[in-house]
């Protein structure tokens, strides 16, 4: 009996054994016991706008590792808790994800924002008083010499106290000892005064230097005011900004955007016509890459340099790939075809109703600018190029068009920063040839009044900020600030797309062109990602996404929707609370 059993136990065995071969070593190799995901953070209770249109709203989410886990309703959620998950209890509170600003020139601002703040001002009296009392600080702070100390500002808008362009004189009396350049608000055009003017050498027999102009009086003197890329005569004599002044200025410009419930910005440089290439590159050097090393970054970053380097772009990423990190990401190359409206220096077919001579500036050679665009292409860089004027933008869609049909097939995602002014028939081409609008809401808070002047009613209302019709042409829009040059304020943007009124405005400008709240949402979430192949990581509160969301004020839907009015309750960056 005993040796029956053994025998048939030992035949078992020998069956066992022999059958080992007929499994697939792969199994072995690749099971893994396994391990249920725990979530770090519920938020729930709340409307939960995800800019996913597989799950457009849910009421939870569950968060783990610094991404979404789960999203949809509590029960389903709750499955991923244990004794360690927190939970958020939203109150009813509406939650969307954190905001992409497409278009900011990050440092840039941040610098500004410890400079003389223009913006706003709207009386020659009051600017002129600004200038002033930092002239007294400077002395209080015995930092005033012969030679004197640089008095540095930027926001101006002449549009505001009626149009007059200041001049050197307007300051010239209280600045004899020290040099002044205040940038406008567009960054295309400043004004130095008598002793900057003189350190950078700029006269009468001064000539206007190719893609830009020294504004001059009736008798040829200059005025103070330069354009574009006649702002390096005066750019070149200011002292660069210390390498500790830059990391500040990220670490404010930073805290300031999360307030603002914006989580990852597209950093389009300090460069801009008459600046330096170079500066793009030592802010990457100098400032992101030591904040990412030193893990000080506290918002996503999405660089894009000047299109002159695109070789050394190409061969950092050949090197490094896109992603350095979760924080820093090498975006593409961008240059520009002109000016800007307020400056008078976007390019139109037409001339300026208030200037007939001038049809605006092409800041780059045509010729120039096609052929770095089909280099930086055939590299595979991404490539956005500033169009404001009606002519511009037309000038670039055709080149684009030259570009993608030379290079061959391939998802390059072109991109047109600002397309602020489009002739008849140009908003559908962006959709036809896949070209995307990166716009900024909030310039029409500032052109509203003042495009009408400059183009004619009629031209003006035809062609400005037509949201509306690119979006039913199929074109993908991003949407940003442009800050400094406006806020750095998504909401304030969703709202102005929403309704085109101006604070002092009962009525909207172009009506016609007012886009619906999830289209404007969409433009700052996750069409802002698809607009620089971020997609993948942001954008949404999709499974798998970094947990980037903004808690806003509004206790519902229907109270957000009457003209965005909201403001930012808190900030969330990979699930932690970042602001306040």
């Amino acid at each position: 009996m005993n040796i029956r059993m053994l025998l048939s136990a030992a035949i078992v065995l020998v069956l066992a054994i022999s059958s080992l071969p007929l499994l697939d070593p792969k199994y072995f190799l690749s099971w893994k016991p396994r391990v249920s995901t725990v979530a770090d953070l519920i938020v729930r209770n709340g409307v939960i706008y995800t800019s996913d249109d597989s799950l457009l709203f849910a009421d939870s989410m569950a968060v783990g590792n610094g991404r979404v886990l789960r999203v949809g309703n509590y029960s389903f959620v709750q499955e991923l808790a244990d004794y360690r998950t927190k939970e958020l209890d939203l109150g009813g509170k509406i939650v969307v994800p954190g905001f992409i600003d497409s278009h900011v020139h990050f440092i840039y601002g941040g610098l500004q924002m410890a400079q003389v703040e223009l913006r706003g001002v709207n009386k020659k009296e009051d600017f002129i008083k600004r200038i002033k009392d930092a002239v007294k600080i400077i002395l209080c702070s015995n930092k005033g010499s012969k030679q004197g100390s640089w008095i540095l500002g930027g926001g101006w808008n002449n549009d505001l106290w009626g149009g007059d362009l200041p001049s050197a004189s307007w300051i010239d009396d209280f600045t004899q000892n020290n040099p002044v350049w205040l940038s406008r608000m567009d960054g295309h055009m400043g004004l130095a005064n008598s002793v900057a003017l003189k350190l950078a050498g700029v006269t009468k027999y001064s000539k206007d230097p190719p893609g830009g102009t020294i504004m001059r009086t009736a008798s040829g003197e200059p005025t103070g005011l330069l354009i574009d890329s006649a702002k390096k005569l005066v750019g070149s004599q200011i002292p660069e900004d210390s390498v500790d002044d830059r990391r500040e200025a990220l670490l404010r410009a930073s805290n300031l955007a999360l307030s603002r419930g914006v989580t990852t910005v597209v950093d389009v440089g300090r460069y801009l016509p008459g600046g330096s290439s170079d500066l793009s590159w030592v802010d990457f050097s100098d400032v992101y890459q030591w904040a990412d090393t030193l893990l000080k970054m506290k918002v996503r970053v999405c660089l894009f340099f000047p299109m002159e380097t695109w070789s050394h772009l190409a061969d950092l990423i050949k090197r490094t790939g896109l992603a350095l990190s979760q924080w820093l990401y090498l975006g593409g190359v961008k240059a520009f075809a002109d000016g800007s409206l307020g400056s008078n220096s976007a390019l139109f077919y037409e001339p300026y109703v208030d200037d007939p001579e001038n049809h605006g500036l092409l800041v780059t050679d045509a010729e120039v600018l096609l052929n770095l665009t089909l280099k930086s292409d055939l590299s595979g860089l991404q490539v956005a190029i500033h169009a404001i004027g009606d002519r511009a933008n037309d000038l670039i869609l055709d080149m684009y068009s030259l570009v993608a049909s030379t290079n061959g097939m391939r998802d390059r995602r072109f991109r047109i920063e600002h397309a602020q002014q489009l002739a008849s028939g140009t908003p559908g081409r962006f959709g036809k040839q896949g070209v995307i609008a990166s716009v900024q809401p909030d310039h029409i808070l500032d052109d509203a009044e003042s495009a009408g002047r400059k183009l004619g009613k009629d031209r003006a209302e035809k062609e400005s900020y037509l949201f509306k019709s690119l979006l039913d042409g199929n074109a993908l829009v991003a949407m940003g600030s442009d800050w400094p040059v406006a806020d750095i304020n998504p909401l304030s943007g969703i709202k102005t797309a929403l309704t085109r009124r101006p604070p002092t405005w009962e009525k909207s400008w172009i009506p016609s062109e007012c886009i619906s709240l999830e289209d404007a949402l969409k433009g700052y979430t996750i069409a802002a990602a698809r607009a620089s192949f971020l997609e993948k990581q942001v954008g949404s509160l999709s499974p798998g996404k970094f947990a980037d969301f903004v808690i806003l004020s509004a206790d519902s839907w229907e109270e957000f929707a009457e003209e965005a009015s909201a403001s930012v309750e808190a900030t969330y960056v990979s699930g932690v609370q970042a602001y306040p």
